[in-house]
Formats: C-alpha cells, structure tokens, sequence
C-alpha cells in the first residue's frame, strides 16, 4: 500500500540512478539547500541590525517570522507532492531569487526609500513559506529513489539538513561576509542554490518530467543564474549609487572594516562628516560642542591619567590632549579600522588635532567590557565616548555592571563623564543610564546641552548637507567618592561653545527635566528599549 501511494504521488518513472546513489543526491541537496537557507537568514539579520538597527528586536522579527512562515510553506507543499520533482525544481529557482537577491533590494529601500522594515517582513515571509516547502517534497522524493522506512528517511533528511545548517551559519561569519560581502554573498548563496536544486531534478529525476517541464525547468534556472550574475557583476555601481542616495555626493572614503561600515564625506573641516554603520557619528560643523560639553567638565581636579572609552576617531583625545599636565590618554576602541583611518585620513586627522601623533596618547584595540575587567591600570578621569545605549550591541556598555568596573577603574577622587545618549527625544534612556550609574555606586551630576546642532537622523539632501534641528545631548558626570561640581577647570583651555555659565545652565535644565524612580539596566534586565 505504502509503495502504491509513493508510486502515485511521484509518478510512474523510475529515478534515473540507482536507489543508493540517488539517496546520496538527495541528501546533499538537502544539506546545500538547508546551508543556503540559513546564509539568507543570517543575511536578513544582519543587514536588518546595520540598516535598522537594534540586533535583538530585527532577529526577534526575522526568526519569528521566517519561523511561522515556514510552517505555511510545509501546509502549502502538501498541493505538490503529486508532482514533487518539478514543485521542487521551481521553488528552489524562486528562492534562489528572493533569496540572492534579498540584501539587494533591502540595501535599495534603505538608500531611495528610507524605510526597508516592510521589505524586511516580506523577505522574510517569502523566504520561510519556500524553506518550509523544501521538506515534504524532500520527503516524497527520496522515498521515489529508495523506499526505506519513514523513521530512518525523516532521520536522514534532518541530519543532512541540520549539518547544511551548520556550514551555512559558520561560512557566513566566516568566509561569505568577510571575502565577499553582505551583497555578493547573497547573490553567490542563490546562484548555488538554483544550481544545487535544478541539478537535483534534471539529473535524478528527469524521467518524472514532461519534455516540456524539463525545458521548462533549464529555462527558469538559466534565468535566475544569469540575473544573480548581472547584478553580482554590477554590484559594485550599484554600492556607490547607494552611498550617493544615503550620504550625498560627498563621499571620499568607505571601509568596511569587518566590524563595521565606516564612511567618510566630505573632505573640509566644514564639511566632514563620518558615518558608522549608516548613522551619522561626526560632523565637523558641530562636532566641537559636543566633545567640549564631554571631557571638559570631567577635567576639573586631577587629571594626569585619563581613559577614553570608545573615541576611535581621535575627537575626545583632542580636548583632553589640550591640557599640558595629561601625562597619559589611553583609548580602548573595539575597531582598529576606524583609529587606523583617524590616524591617516588627512582630513578626520586635522579635524582630531593630530592626536594620534602625541607621544601621551595609547591606542588599545579591545571591548571597553572586556578590557576594563582584566584592566588593573587606575584612571583619574574616564570619558565614555560610546554609540548611544538604544543600539542593542552597545547596552552592556551602559549597564550596571559596567559602571561597576568603571568605578574600579578609578582613583580616589576620580571622576566619570558618559554620553547618555538625546535626553530630549529619548528621556527614559537618558535617565535610566543616570540610574544605573548610581546603582554603581557613583554619585552623579547630570548635564545636557541643547540648541540647534547637525540632526544625526535626518537624510541628507542631494548636495550632502544636513539641516540643523534641535536637538539635545544629554550627558552624565559621575564620581567614585562625592558628588562632582560641575564647572571648568582653572586652567581649561579657551573653548569655542562651553562656558562656566552655560555649563551651570545646562545641569539646572538636566535637573528640571528628571525623571524620577526608573529602574537601572543590567546584564540580565536592559532596560533601554522602553524608550524607542
């Protein structure tokens, strides 16, 4: 009965190859197709994290998502499995195609549209519905090949799957994003699969297709090859048609340093602008009032040792460079790429004052988490010059536990200054970092600076500048015994935007504003994504 109802659902031909040597096909298609598979999911993640940001929301959705869709697909399939050999054959092609072409086309919606969390759900669905397919058609076609038991075919077919999986989450990382990139990869990945899966079906299973459905088949996979190769060939214009759409005309440099997308425009003091992974860190026609309000009131009392957490671009080391009794700057920066390219870029280099040339400054290229807690080194001042907590790869840089190293980290008397991120657009972030800060054990002075700076989430227009808007940076000045005054040193040196008045001003503001009663964000419980 079992045989007659394989027989029925896979038509009356017989494979074109032996049983044992089709069974072998069709599980390393499975591990192909499940390997690619896991390359256009990880793909999605990444690009979702770089694009939209927050890694923990966009894999949430990603995996959700493809998740359920793929139990849609598996439903769907069973409408197929009369005619598994060609229902295979013809999913494989269209996801080779949505898939390769998925970090493509959510890259464009990102550059011309400036949205792509649609795009990201409808990739994602599209991509789970063809995954979930794939088995119950892999199911009834190795049963055509070799009809073995349903325990052992089901045990095979997920071996092979979970060990594709396996390859494909270990090349991506690996070999995929680091040689070819987020694009050619993707495009690489779906020309494999189309070619993995047609050669499946014409091969093993020509004699369950009609003439026309084989030709059929050769049609539709020699398309989809040929479009993945197009576009991976032009790739290349496309990457700078993009760039021009995201940063204007203006840009000089783009790294992708393997950590992250650093991009510079620009090439005056005015005009330079850097982006880190698509969000504007720097601009050089405001970047002054931040790096003063940051390290100068943090510089009132001892200073002859001071840490830079973060600051690869050399800005924070500037202002603290400027006062001739700083005996040492150490900067823990995770990138080497971007101090490397603040060390020789000739413009960001003048912008940063040449500081990578003074013989006080040390560069450390080490996680700022990490390298505090193997660190015995004491600081008398400590700057954290961080991306803002609400990017999900940046929250234990702001809990807790980290103040707590932090606090170790300096001498008695010492103090702590933390970019705290918009305190006017995101007050809850702001303040919650102020709470954990105390949970330390620091006792805090907040402070915020507001006017009309360069708005760092704006698009810019098509000459590549960004209209000011305002905006408000909110920071956190701390100490290990006491409370800090929060003033400039006698002996600061003359600044361009901050004022022993403005700076009284803006701590009376920060008060004004207080949220009170919010909880601090640790390791186990981050609290910073209650206020996006």
């Amino acid at each position: 009965m079992i045989d007659q109802q394989i027989s029925l659902r896979g038509g009356a031909a017989c494979p074109s190859v032996r049983p044992r040597a089709g069974r072998c096909l069709v599980l390393a298609a499975v591990f192909v197709c499940a390997a690619c598979g896991l390359v256009y999911e990880l793909e999605l993640v990444a690009l979702a994290s770089y694009l939209i940001g927050d890694s923990v929301t966009q894999a949430s959705v990603v995996l959700s998502v493809m998740v359920f869709a793929m139990g849609v697909g598996s439903l769907l399939a069973k409408r197929l499995c009369s005619r598994a050999a060609v229902g295979f054959g013809v999913i494989e092609a269209v996801l080779a195609l949505v898939g390769g072409s998925s970090a493509v086309v959510l890259y464009a919606t990102f550059a011309w549209v400036g949205e792509s969390r649609y795009a990201l759900v409808g990739f994602s669905l599209a991509i789970g519905v063809l995954i979930g397919a794939e088995i119950p058609l892999l199911m009834t076609l190795i049963q055509r090949v070799d009809r073995q038991d349903a325990g052992g075919t089901v045990a095979d077919l997920f071996a092979a799957d979970y060990v594709g999986a396996l390859v494909g989450g270990l090349a991506f990382p690996f070999l995929l994003l680091p040689v070819l990139g987020q694009l050619t990869g993707a495009l690489c990945t779906g020309a494999i699969n189309a070619a993995a899966g047609g050669a499946l079906v014409l091969w093993v299973f020509r004699r369950d297709l009609t003439p026309r459905s084989r030709w059929l088949l050769i049609l539709v996979n020699v398309m989809v090859i040929a479009v993945l190769a197009v576009v991976t060939a032009l790739v290349g214009d496309f990457e700078r048609a993009a760039r021009r759409a995201v940063y204007g005309n203006g840009v000089r440099v783009a790294v992708q340093t393997g950590l992250q997308e650093v991009v510079l425009t620009g090439a005056g003091r005015g005009s330079l602008a850097l982006y880190l992974d698509g969000r504007l860190r720097v601009s050089a026609r405001d970047e002054y009032r931040y790096h003063e309000a940051l390290v100068h009131p943090a510089m009132d009392g001892p200073r002859a040792h001071v840490l830079i957490l973060g600051g690869g671009d050399g800005l924070a080391a500037r202002e603290a460079l400027r006062y001739p009794d700083v005996r040492g700057v150490t900067i823990v920066e995770l990138d080497p790429g971007l101090t490397r390219l603040a060390r020789t870029d000739r413009a960001l280099s003048a912008l940063n004052g040449h500081a990578y040339r003074d013989p006080r400054l040390t560069v450390v290229d080490a996680d700022a988490f990490n390298w505090l807690r193997a660190a015995h080194a004491r600081y008398d001042v400590v700057i954290s010059d961080l991306p803002d907590p609400g990017i999900s790869a940046s929250t234990k840089l702001y809990s807790a536990e980290f103040y707590g190293l932090v606090a170790e980290a300096l001498t008695p008397g010492g103090r702590v200054v933390v970019h705290g991120g918009p305190s006017m657009s995101r007050p809850r972030t702001y303040w919650t970092v102020e709470a954990s800060m105390g949970e330390a054990g620091l006792r805090t002075r907040p402070y915020r600076i507001t006017g009309r700076f360069t708005d760092f989430t704006a698009g810019p227009d098509r000459a590549g500048h960004r209209a000011p808007s305002e905006h408000g940076w909110g920071f956190v000045l701390a100490g290990r015994d006491r409370v800090p005054t929060l003033r400039l040193a006698a002996t600061a040196p003359k600044l361009r935007s901050l004022t022993g008045s403005s700076l009284a001003r803006a701590g009376r503001d920060a008060e004004r504003a207080r949220l009170r009663g919010l909880p601090p964000s640790t390791l186990v419980h981050p609290r910073y994504w209650e206020d996006r």
